[in-house]
């Protein structure tokens, strides 16, 4: 008879404040979930795709922001962010990534997250409770088979 280990599906959501360090604690803490859950492979992307989410979160909206780690099955996590400021940024406004400007000084960062994702997204998040509204960006990295 040959047995078999089945993980569990798994979530972590970490809430950050309106803080120059917090993008940092959300690096710290997703390479540690990363390589608990025997994921180090995808530690240096997925370090990317959150950083620069979490940064235009804390640069762009005026309240606090949260970021979530999600096993997406298959050596697979999708990093996602959640802010108070309704506006969805143009890289994932355009349907797919476009190179910026070459002079610009704003809009590379998502720009990279758009080339580095397997997938990619935005939700604009409406209703609920007052301040709950606001947007969802995601992007989710596999391991290179």
């Amino acid at each position: 008879m040959v047995s078999a280990t089945v993980s569990p599906p798994w979530t972590y959501t970490l809430q950050l404040p309106q803080d120059p360090r917090a993008p940092g604690v959300a690096r710290a803490t997703l390479r540690n979930v990363l390589r608990v859950h025997g994921m180090p492979e995808l530690t240096e992307t997925a370090e990317l795709l959150a950083s620069e989410l979490v940064t235009n979160a804390y640069l762009y909206s005026s309240g606090p922001y949260s970021l979530r780690l999600r096993d997406a099955g298959r050596s697979r996590v999708r990093v996602s962010v959640w802010d108070t400021d309704p506006r969805i940024p143009a890289p994932f406004r355009w349907g797919g990534p476009q190179t910026p400007e070459e002079l610009a000084e704003r809009g590379r960062g998502l720009y990279l997250v758009t080339l580095y994702a397997e997938s990619w997204g935005a939700y604009p998040m409406r209703g609920g409770l007052p301040g709950q509204g606001g947007k969802l960006l995601w992007a989710e990295c596999a391991a290179k088979t």
